[in-house]
């Protein structure tokens, strides 16, 4: 760890610091018990009858099978309220505490587990939505709602009600709701997703930490890239490469850590701690 060491020193030596960012993937909730997106038991195994997720995370394929996305959807809403946060969503809210100012988390995670984990909400930029909220399918109005928590789904193929349907109807228009997350044909943009809001904060990163995603979007592979244009060093910490790892190869300001987010946290943490950052 003496690199990080040195990194870390050399940032907060400058006269005016540079952020310090997290970009989180699934990997990071993996040990709060809930299932990667394509590892073998993953969500979309497990979850969606063997559909691919190009297929069955998408508008198109929801304005078909309304039943059976919402089912999916409502029963994954269950699975993320019963999880807890784990010891790296601890050590994050550990690490903005040290470093307020320069801290910042970008996530493809939509669990809310960084919130419940101790991070301030105004620090974390969820970049595929979240499941705390729901808006319009027709796109009546550009409003967003609080999910109905009175519908719960206790297994993946348990049928809703018309009770159920009725509390899925849009306030304005009586127009079917939708889960406010971004589906694999839908694109980035900022009222929801925050892509100029991150892409200006990636510019002024002085290390960029990734962890637990393989880079399969778009917007992660971009913050990398707008790191290391305005001469940020980019941390990859996975258990295993990927397409970050490809992107990031023969990258002078670029370091690869083959290890759990715990073990990598506790070390940035205690790196900070012991030279009062």
């Amino acid at each position: 760890m003496e690199e990080l060491a040195t990194i870390l020193k050399e940032n907060f030596q400058k006269e005016k610091r540079n952020k310090i960012t997290f970009l989180t993937g699934a990997g990071l909730s993996a040990a709060s018990g809930i299932p990667t997106y394509r590892s073998t038991d993953g969500i979309w195994v497990k979850g969606t009858k063997f559909h691919k997720p190009e297929e069955f995370g998408t508008f198109s394929y929801f304005k078909g099978h309304q039943d059976e996305v919402w089912q999916f959807n409502l029963f994954r809403k269950g699975m993320f309220e019963k999880a807890a946060p784990n010891d790296s969503h601890k050590l994050l809210a550990k690490i903005e505490q040290k470093i307020p100012e320069e801290f910042s988390i970008i996530t493809q995670n939509i669990d809310g587990l960084h919130q419940r984990g101790g991070s301030s909400g105004n620090k974390v930029y969820e970049i595929h939505g979240n499941m705390r909220t729901v808006r319009c399918a027709l796109e009546c109005s550009k409003a967003v709602y609080l999910y109905p928590n009175d519908i719960k789904i206790d297994h993946i193929d348990q049928e809703l009600t018309d009770t159920d349907w009725k509390k899925l109807a849009c306030p304005k228009c009586g127009g079917l709701l939708r889960p406010n997350i971004l589906w694999f044909d839908e694109y980035y943009n900022e009222r929801l997703y925050k892509v100029d809001s991150t892409l200006r904060i990636a510019k002024n990163t002085g290390i960029l930490v990734v962890i637990g995603t393989s880079g399969s979007t778009s917007l992660p592979l971009s913050l990398i890239q707008q790191t290391l244009k305005y001469g940020g060093y980019v941390l990859d910490i996975n258990l295993e490469d990927n397409n970050i790892t490809k992107l990031l190869q023969d990258k002078k300001r670029a370091l690869t850590y083959r290890m759990t987010s715990d073990a990598f946290l506790n070390e940035f943490y205690s790196i900070l701690d012991e030279n009062k950052y």
